[in-house]
């Protein structure tokens, strides 16, 4: 996946979840903010963040956040790319090597899975995950509340049942990682229905990113410790 017209700033201050302001060639900028998980570790007053400059001129922000730089690390913070990537990665043979159908946002029960995949012999639900939380190279989610995840892991449970196979991809928005773990802090819910989901043989995967300014795309497989 690749972003056009990225531009360079210094983060000023989130008065909300959905704006930043953001100083861009010297002039502050309200900028949208495409995540709208809390972001506290990331978003600090002076950090280098990158931009992207729209070509829609009758919106009411002018850029949108996509990338933060982090001590020496740049994390995508994307979090409306990260389906888009696994679509990519997914039509790649990420998964299945050659997959006759992927369908996108595919209704299960009274939820919407991210996606349906399935080839000549297997079909699969996959719900995806972005991260963005890291702590001395530790990868984790959520880095809120997530009522919506835990439910979508329950149902993942119970397609099993109903034929298909099921998988629960973390997509970590950044590298170098040691490992993932949920954020059982934060949420300890949701690490709990995660564990018995395992248990019950949805499977769990985790894997980075490799992340430019203006682009990022799924890397390499990562360690998860539950």
């Amino acid at each position: 996946m690749r972003y056009k017209r990225i531009h360079k700033g210094i983060f000023i201050n989130r008065p909300n979840r959905f704006i930043a302001h953001i100083e861009i060639d010297g002039k502050n900028e309200v900028c949208h903010v495409k995540n709208t998980g809390r972001c506290k570790e990331l978003l600090i007053p002076g950090t280098v963040v990158y931009v992207e400059e729209s070509d829609n001129i009758s919106r009411k922000t002018k850029y949108d956040l996509i990338a933060v730089e982090k001590d020496k690390m740049l994390v995508n913070m994307d979090s409306q790319v990260v389906n888009q990537v696994v679509k990519d990665w997914l039509f790649a043979g990420g998964l299945y090597p050659k997959p006759r159908l992927i369908q996108p946002e595919y209704r299960y029960r009274d939820s919407r899975i991210d996606f349906y995949i399935e080839d000549d012999m297997r079909k699969a639900l996959i719900e995806v995950k972005g991260v963005t939380l890291e702590e001395d190279g530790i990868a984790a989610f959520p880095d809120a509340p997530t009522l919506r995840g835990v439910k979508h892991i329950k149902h993942l449970v119970q397609a099993i049942n109903d034929g298909f196979e099921a998988y629960i991809l973390f997509v970590i928005q950044f590298k170098p990682v040691k490992y993932f773990v949920p954020n059982d802090k934060t949420h300890p819910e949701f690490g709990m229905a995660l564990r018995e989901a395992k248990e019950a043989g949805v499977n769990i995967l985790a894997y980075d990113c490799l992340v430019t300014p203006d682009s990022i795309k799924i890397d390499e497989t990562v360690d998860i410790q539950l």
